[in-house]
């Protein structure tokens, strides 16, 4: 609904727009202000604005059950293991302040201490096209990151971003970005406190983010868009491992049997150069939608290490196609896919997806007789959704995974010597 409040007396807007929904059962009236018009909505959350677009705050949200059943090499024993958890439970607050600042807030109750703050973080619009932010919040890198995990294709993304989790990690700490939209283009620089924290002296290491994106065609059903990315860290010492879950989460919330395959094992003081590089390109035509992104990440070896630089690299296609017909939203600022609206209430809309990723480590540890060799894995992800409406989806997957040489935690393979196994995900989200 929308409502317009005529400027009468001060009051702040925030407060007033509460009030109206508290007391707009029992009665009818007015409320005032001695600013702007007030824009009242109350679908897909709450939301109050000045109608000048001042000052505004939202209160919104998401909630993401899930539930895995999986087997073989997602297992230590090789035997079939579920688990059934909170993905995320996550409240989000933001707005404006004065035009030209914005804030924004979440916190993921599913999380366990100071990493329940997924986003914390004010930003400055009034360099118009160019915006900066400070506070908590994810770098910037890949197109699928940038997605919103409410509306990404599978349930989770994919395997590819495991070759360097550190670009898109926050880590608990802070960061600036500045980024911008103008014409067909948008990019990003930023700063983030790296994965390692600090080094001997007590320094901050670093991580930086580089994004650029051309996008020809940049609206719902009609999209061409490419990417490029960068990324770096300052770190003395990191260990170099490499894991994954092979797209499902639920291995790790299984303390029991669960399966985190490693690539690349933990080697103390053997790295001191960490970088990544990306491409991204996607096209969507009404309700299909095509896209796929390629991960580099190089590890460079220390001087007189007995370790030898490793490659990790993986890339992904994907194809998803509505059969009701809508069309998945798109957004330039972010260079990022949006949600899919049902045009039929009663039905809702209903989108096919299949995902291919690839992950490979080249020189990833050494065999007992001193020979580097490499690992791989390969993730088929076939999966259903049905958006039910605005707020409620409901989602499938189903994914085959095959490994080569990964081993567990333990530095071996499971009990059943699997290289390969499956699964099965489901999720209900609730979006308000």
């Amino acid at each position: 609904m929308r409502l317009q409040v005529k400027p009468v007396a001060r009051t702040a807007f925030a407060v007033s727009a509460l009030a109206l929904i508290i007391s707009s059962p029992a009665m009818a009236g007015t409320v005032t202000t001695d600013g702007p018009d007030i824009t009242i909505k109350t679908k897909g959350g709450f939301e109050a604005a000045a109608v000048d677009k001042s000052f505004s705050f939202k209160l919104g949200g998401r909630i993401q059950a899930d539930f895995d059943q999986f087997d073989g090499i997602y297992t230590e024993n090789g035997k079939s293991a579920n688990e059934a958890y909170f993905r995320r439970a996550t409240l989000e607050l933001s707005g404006t302040a004065y035009h030209d600042w914005k804030y924004a807030f979440k916190v993921n109750f599913a999380d366990d201490g100071s990493s329940k703050w997924d986003e914390a973080s004010i930003a400055y619009t009034g360099f118009n096209p160019v915006k900066v932010k400070i506070g908590r919040f994810d770098p910037d890198f890949g197109l699928e990151k940038a997605t919103s995990s409410k509306w990404i294709s599978t349930i989770e993304r994919s395997i590819i971003y495991d070759a360097g989790d550190w670009v898109n990690d926050k880590d608990d700490g802070m960061g600036v970005q500045v980024s911008g939209t103008t014409g067909m283009f948008y990019g990003s620089a930023g700063i983030n406190r790296a994965k390692g924290n600090e080094d001997d002296n007590g320094k901050n290491n670093n991580a930086y983010n580089l994004r650029g994106v051309i996008a020809p065609m940049a609206e719902a059903g009609n999209v061409l868009h490419f990417g490029i990315d960068y990324a770096k860290r300052s770190t003395e010492d990191f260990n170099g491992r490499i894991h994954s879950r092979l797209g499902v989460r639920g291995t790790t919330e299984d303390s029991q049997n669960g399966n985190r395959p490693v690539f690349a094992s933990d080697q103390t003081d053997q790295f001191d150069k960490d970088s990544a590089w990306g491409l991204e390109a996607a096209y969507a035509h009404g309700p299909f939608s095509i896209q796929s992104e390629y991960l580099r990440r190089d590890i460079a070896a220390k001087s007189g290490s007995m370790m030898k630089d490793r490659e990790a690299s993986g890339y992904n296609v994907q194809l998803a196609y509505t059969l009701t017909g809508e069309p998945r939203g798109y957004k330039l600022d972010g260079g990022k896919f949006e949600g899919i609206k049902p045009n039929d209430k009663q039905i809702g809309a209903w989108e096919l997806v299949y995902r291919y990723d690839n992950l490979t480590v080249k020189n990833a540890d050494m065999n007992p007789v001193g020979k580097f060799y490499d690992t791989e894995a390969k993730v088929h992800t076939v999966g259903v959704n049905w958006y039910a409406n605005d707020a409620i989806r409901v989602s499938a997957n189903y994914l085959k995974a095959k490994t080569d040489k990964v081993v567990n935690a333990a530095n071996v393979v499971n009990a059943a010597n699997d290289d390969s196994g499956d699964a099965v995900s489901l999720r209900v989200q609730y979006v308000f």
